[in-house]
């Protein structure tokens, strides 16, 4: 099929059936798009609503974003996970802001030297706010692009990549009008997340059915390749709910990079004995009674975190050194109160269940 064909059918069919009331779509600017494909990856349209709106409620603009402090950017990034892209977001907005004048470019080079912006996030954003033809290759746009082509293998190699990166070139179509452009981009992300999906796809409807090679041979799920099965790894850690005399538990800033880098979490330890340790090296007072709480595991795309949470008696803590307690990283957090920092999904929860 030529391009422009392949093209033509793709925005016919977007015109009649693709998403044109995402929040992100109403007011299309560089900024805007940019927050919502940073948000996107990895993570559905249907979870992300959300977050952005109250993102870009307080966060409206690429300055305001810029200036604000990291804390209160993760506060609002809390739940969607994958924390380094909010980290990168705040980066790439204060490189915007002291690079480029608080203007965010509009060339693929200038873009993808920016924190956390690929080909493909580069891609999106020229095309959806700057309606250039560019291609892009998210997670949508692979499979159907794979599965058009009979493209076996995982996308993840990087021969397998460059073959989809050659397909999404090929397919751009030309001569239309500037705004064209970004529908083209659209169609294919919703070609892939509606019609194209990754079990159960509902060729019968697709536009490109007629020439599909994956359905003509018979089993179009069979592409693209899926990356090979590891083992999902348990680890296993402790945290500390250590309560002061006014019932309020201390929290420590988690390091970056690392799961929840950034975020304000509960003391963590591989056992009671490096707990121990620790309190020791911390505090003059006895090491406190404690309550086993009930446990419960936290799933990652990598690996499942087995959380057993130990509660302490109240009690007053005298620090060995009078300035530990000043630190940047620790505080003592009142848990029924609203707290202006991020906290990861699981420590939200943990309270929840118990009663301080």
């Amino acid at each position: 099929m030529p391009p422009s064909t392949f093209a033509n059918r793709v925005l016919h069919w977007f015109d009649q059936h693709g998403r044109k009331d995402l929040p992100w779509q109403q007011t299309p600017t560089p900024y805007r798009v940019w927050v919502s494909e940073i948000m996107l990856q990895q993570t559905q349209v249907s979870t992300v609503i959300p977050y952005y709106q109250e993102f870009i409620t307080t966060f409206p603009d690429v300055i305001t974003l810029a200036n604000a402090e990291q804390d209160r950017v993760l506060q609002y990034w809390a739940g969607l996970g994958y924390y380094s892209r909010a980290r990168n977001l705040h980066k790439a907005a204060q490189q915007v802001r002291d690079n480029f004048q608080g203007v965010i470019p509009d060339t693929l080079d200038a873009l993808t030297r920016l924190s956390g912006i690929g080909r493909s996030t580069a891609g999106a954003i020229l095309s959806l706010a700057f309606h250039q033809p560019q291609p892009i290759l998210d997670g949508n746009v692979k499979r159907v692009l794979a599965r058009y082509h009979a493209l076996s293998g995982w996308p993840g190699k990087s021969a397998v990549q460059k073959h989809l990166w050659t397909l999404a070139e090929s397919h751009l179509p030309t001569g239309l009008p500037a705004p064209r452009h970004a529908d083209y981009t659209q169609a294919m992300m919703d070609l892939g997340a509606t019609v194209c999906t990754r079990n159960k796809p509902a060729c019968l409807l697709c536009p490109l059915q007629a020439d599909c090679q994956g359905l003509k041979a018979g089993n179009p799920t069979a592409y693209p390749g899926s990356k090979p099965r590891k083992k999902i790894p348990d680890k296993h850690t402790l945290m500390l709910l250590l309560m002061n005399d006014k019932r309020q538990v201390l929290l420590q800033k988690r390091p970056a990079p690392g799961i929840w880098g950034g975020l304000w979490s509960l003391p963590q330890f591989e056992n009671m004995t490096a707990c121990h340790a620790w309190y020791t090296q911390r505090y003059t007072e006895p090491f406190p009674d404690t309550e086993e709480l009930p446990g419960f595991i936290h799933t990652f795309s990598h690996f499942r975190l087995h959380v057993q949470p130990f509660l302490t008696a109240p009690a007053p803590y005298s620090p060995k050194d009078k300035g530990v307690m000043e630190e940047n990283d620790s505080l003592w957090y009142n848990s029924g109160t609203h707290f202006t920092g991020g906290l990861p999904a699981p420590v939200k929860k943990l309270f929840k269940r118990i009663q301080l």
